[in-house]
C-alpha cells in the first residue's frame, strides 16, 4: 500500500509539471549543460537535464523520433592517481584482476558444460533501423577492477548507474533497495519504489524460465501476480539474487537533438549481491543469449554493436555503440573474421589457428584452439576478463617464444606472482619486444601493438607478459587488456567479428 501510495504522489507531481527531482533553485537546467555519460546537443530541448549530485535526472519531453537512431553509450576511464586515492597501486590492481579472472574462468567453464551448453532460444531479430545508441565506458581502475564500466540511465525520472561491461554475460541487473546484502558501490542503490516506470516480471510470465532461481522447485502460486526470482552466479561466492523486473533505459541517440527511453528492458533486481565488483552499481550483459542488453535492443536498433576500450587507468572516455558506426566501417584497417559455431550461447567464440611471436608462427596444434565434442575448448573474446588466456601447450610455447627472443639486456625476474616471464626494465623508457599476432581459419591477422601483451609495473621497473595459461581443455580467451585501442565490432547479421586500430580516447 504504501508503495502504491508513492507512486501515485511522484505520477500526480510528475503529470503537473512540478517534479520533486530538480536542482537546489528549483528550475531546469540548460539543456546543453553536459551530462556525465550522455551527450546532448546544444539544441536539444527534449531530452533529461541533471537534477544534482544525487544522480537524479529531471525527465522533460523526450523527442519522439520517428525511425530508432543509434544509441551510443559513453565510456571514459580513470587516471592511475585516481586508481591511488582508493588505496590501490597498479600492481594490486592488476594482479587482483588477474586472481579475479581465475573464478570467472572456472564459472564460463561450468556454463559450457551444462547438458544444454548453456542455450536458450532467441527470436528471429526484426530489421534494424538506420541509427544508433551510444554510451559511455570507462575504465575500472578507479574502483580497482580490470573490467569496463558503462553510464546508463535507468527509471523514471532517470537516475545514473556505472554498470560493468560484459560480453561473457547476458543478465542486466542493478543493486536494489532494499539492499538486504550488498556490496559496497559508489552512489546510492536503485529504489524501484521511487520509478514511477519500474514493473516486476512475474513467474509465470515465459521470460522468468531464461533465469534461474535459488529455488529450482519453488512453486508459482499466482502466474501473473507473484514476482520471477532470480539468481545468477559468476563463481567465487559472487552471484546477485532478486527479482527480474522490467524498467526503462535513457540513452542519447547519434541523430542531432534526438534521445531515446527505451522501454521494457529486462533486468535483475538484486537484494542480495556478493562479490568482487569493485564499486559498480551493477552489470550490463552484452552476450549471446536472449536477456541481454544487446539481444534485447537488436530488434529496434540492429545486429551490430561496437566499443574501444581506452588504456587501463587513462584519465579520458570512449564509446559502446548500439547499431552501425559509419566511421567504423569506413577504417581502412578495419579487419573481419568469423564467429566460430557456438558450445554456449552466451559467449562469442572465435577460429582461431595459429600465434605468432616475432613474425614466426609457433608450432601449436590446431587442435588446441578447436571446441571438442564435449563442448570445451575452443576460443572466445571477452570484455569482462582482464588478460588473455591460452590452453595447453599454447602458452608454454608463446612463453618459451617471447624468452628466446627478448632482448638479453633486460634481465628476467623469477618468482613475480601470477604472470611469467617478467623483466627488469628499470631506466629503459622504450623497451624493444617481439611481435605478436594471433592468425584465424579465415586468414584475418591480429596484429597487438607492445602495450596490449606486456604490463608495466613502475616504478618499480618491471615489464611483464600479460597472457597466461589454461589447462589444455579449457577455453582461450582474449581479454580486455588485448582489445585496448582496438575499435571492436560485434556484427551478429554477418556472424563476424571486426577490429581495427584506433586510438579510442579520440572517439
Amino acid at each position: 500500500m504504501m508503495r502504491s501510495a508513492v507512486r501515485a504522489l511522484l505520477l500526480f507531481l510528475f503529470l503537473l509539471g512540478a517534479s520533486p527531482f530538480v536542482g537546489a533553485a528549483g528550475g531546469k537546467l540548460n539543456a546543453s549543460s553536459p551530462l556525465y555519460g550522455i551527450e546532448f546537443p546544444p539544441f536539444n530541448t527534449g531530452a533529461v537535464a541533471d537534477a544534482g549530485c544525487d544522480g537524479k535526472l529531471v525527465a522533460q519531453e523526450v523527442e519522439e523520433v520517428r525511425r530508432s537512431p543509434s544509441l551510443k553509450l559513453h565510456m571514459s576511464s580513470r587516471s592511475a592517481a585516481e586508481a591511488a586515492a582508493v588505496g590501490r597501486t597498479r600492481k594490486e590492481s592488476f594482479l587482483d584482476s588477474a586472481e579475479k579472472d581465475a573464478a570467472r574462468i572456472d564459472t564460463m567453464i561450468r556454463m559450457v558444460a551444462r547438458p544444454s551448453g548453456g542455450r536458450a532460444a532467441t527470436a528471429a531479430p526484426r530489421r534494424a533501423l538506420s541509427e544508433r545508441l551510444v554510451a559511455t565506458i570507462e575504465s575500472g581502475v578507479a574502483v580497482g577492477s580490470g573490467e569496463y564500466l558503462v553510464d546508463v540511465y535507468v527509471g523514471t525520472p532517470p537516475r545514473r548507474f556505472q554498470m560493468i561491461m560484459d560480453t561473457g554475460s547476458d543478465l542486466n541487473w542493478l543493486q536494489c533497495a532494499p539492499c538486504l546484502d550488498c556490496f559496497e558501490q559508489r552512489g546510492p542503490v536503485f529504489d524501484p519504489a521511487a520509478s514511477l516506470s519500474y514493473r516486476n516480471v512475474t513467474c509465470g510470465d515465459p521470460r522468468c524460465s531464461l533465469v534461474s532461481s535459488l529455488t529450482a522447485v519453488r512453486a508459482c502460486r499466482r502466474p501473473r501476480g507473484d514476482p520471477c526470482p532470480y539468481y545468477y552466479w559468476y563463481g567465487d561466492q559472487s552471484n546477485t539474487t532478486g527479482d527480474l523486473a522490467l524498467e526503462a533505459f535513457t540513452v542519447n541517440l547519434t541523430a542531432e537533438g534526438a534521445s531515446r527511453r527505451v522501454d521494457d528492458v529486462v533486468f535483475g533486481c538484486g537484494h542480495w549481491n556478493r562479490g568482487l565488483f569493485h564499486g559498480a552499481a551493477g552489470l550490463l550483459g552484452l552476450g549471446r543469449g536472449p536477456l541481454s542488453f544487446a539481444s534485447q535492443l537488436r530488434a529496434v536498433y540492429g545486429h551490430a554493436f561496437s566499443y574501444c576500450l581506452v588504456d587501463h587507468g587513462s584519465s579520458v572516455g570512449s564509446k559502446i555503440v548500439f547499431g552501425d558506426d559509419d566511421v567504423l566501417l569506413g577504417h581502412p584497417q578495419l579487419n573481419y573474421t568469423a564467429f566460430a559455431p557456438a558450445a554456449a550461447d552466451t559467449f562469442y567464440y572465435l577460429n582461431l589457428k595459429a600465434v605468432l611471436v616475432g613474425g614466426e608462427m609457433l608450432n601449436i596444434s590446431t587442435s588446441v584452439f578447436d571446441v571438442a565434442k564435449d563442448g570445451s575448448g575452443g576460443t572466445i573474446i571477452d570484455s569482462g576478463t582482464t588478460l588473455s588466456y591460452f590452453a595447453e601447450p599454447a602458452y608454454q610455447l608463446i612463453r618459451q617464444a617471447f624468452v628466446d627472443r627478448m632482448n638479453k639486456a633486460y634481465p628476467l625476474i623469477a618468482g613475480f606472482p601470477l604472470l611469467d616471464p617478467c623483466y627488469n626494465v628499470s631506466g629503459v623508457d622504450r623497451v624493444e619486444v617481439p611481435e605478436f599476432s594471433l592468425l584465424f581459419a579465415d586468414g584475418a591477422m591480429w596484429d597487438l601493438p607492445a602495450e596490449n601483451y606486456f604490463i608495466r609495473f613502475d616504478p618499480e621497473g618491471i615489464m611483464c607478459l600479460a597472457v597466461r595459461g589454461m589447462p589444455r581443455s579449457s577455453m582461450s580467451i582474449i581479454g580486455n587488456f588485448q582489445q585496448q585501442n582496438f575499435h571492436v565490432l560485434y556484427d551478429l547479421q554477418n556472424n563476424r567479428l571486426g577490429f581495427a586500430p584506433r586510438r579510442c580516447a579520440e572517439i
